[in-house]
């Protein structure tokens, strides 16, 4: 089964099985950076983005003080890879291993692009991710939030801060749109600036389409029209209720600033 199928240290595996040494860091301490990639006809499209994929490994790798992977070899596991699978997620070790696993497109996907979903606010800041500008392979605290959010009924969780102000969805970035222009957490909130975040700000702005950036409060997100989330996977997410302990806040998941969001997919 094509499920099976993953790419280690060099090799195409069919197995469905790896093989770590017990005092492995990355298997005892989540010690890894990975990003998750979306590839559209090849590697080298625009929208697939595998430069800036492997420009973000290379940044935390480079500031953790570990071992660069054989680039080219990365390559050619990604390339063996998008045989099966549309989606891939490579990670690295901090000895330059890489191990590259794929995935499909969720089935309910475009339902979900095109309804919205219901996305539950996280009741404790501990469920921040842990060194939340970088993408390293721990991330229980993200995990365990969208496991919560499952059981209250919901597709995504939103994750916040110490203040209770809100910083990105457990797999994405936030977007809210308020006086004309759509805004999103800055970066020193404490947030993992996505792939995808950064393409839709030069998207937006190449189109002279102002973005915002500002922390998000309370008082903050009750003036939003409209919110949603996006990664390199499911692209844009209208979110249509944010569940709480007090109160659901509902907002327009047909808004027309989403065709603004969305149109970067389909150009």
């Amino acid at each position: 089964m094509a499920e099976k199928i993953f790419w280690y240290n060099g090799s195409l595996i069919k197995t469905g099985f790896l093989e770590l040494a017990i005092d492995d860091p990355g298997l005892l301490y989540g010690a890894t950076v990975f990003t998750t990639m979306r590839v559209y006809q090849s590697l080298d499209s625009q929208l697939t983005n595998w430069r800036e994929h492997c420009d973000r490994l290379q940044r935390s790798l480079q500031t953790f003080g570990w071992q660069m992977p054989d680039w080219e070899r990365l390559r050619q596991g990604a390339l063996a890879l998008i045989a099966f699978f549309p989606v891939l997620r490579i990670t690295i070790f901090p000895d330059g291993r890489e191990w590259i696993t794929g995935r499909f497109i969720p089935a309910d996907l475009t339902e979900r692009q095109k309804m919205g979903i219901a996305a539950k606010l996280t009741d404790a800041p501990e469920f921040r991710r842990s060194l939340p500008n970088y993408k390293t392979g721990n991330y229980l605290p993200a995990w365990m939030a969208l496991s919560q959010a499952h059981l209250a009924g919901a597709k995504e969780a939103i994750l916040v801060d110490a203040f209770g102000n809100w910083l990105e969805t457990s797999t994405g970035n936030i977007w809210g749109w308020q006086e004309g222009r759509w805004w999103t957490p800055p970066k020193e909130a404490g947030i993992l600036a996505g792939v995808v975040r950064s393409q839709l700000i030069s998207w937006l702005r190449y189109h002279y389409q102002p973005v915002g950036e500002a922390p998000w409060d309370a008082s903050f997100v009750k003036r939003l029209e409209a919110i949603a989330y996006t990664n390199s996977v499911v692209e844009v997410i209208p979110i249509r209720a944010v569940l709480n302990q007090q109160s659901t806040i509902t907002y327009d998941p047909f808004h027309y600033g989403l065709e603004q969001l969305s149109s970067l997919f389909r150009r």
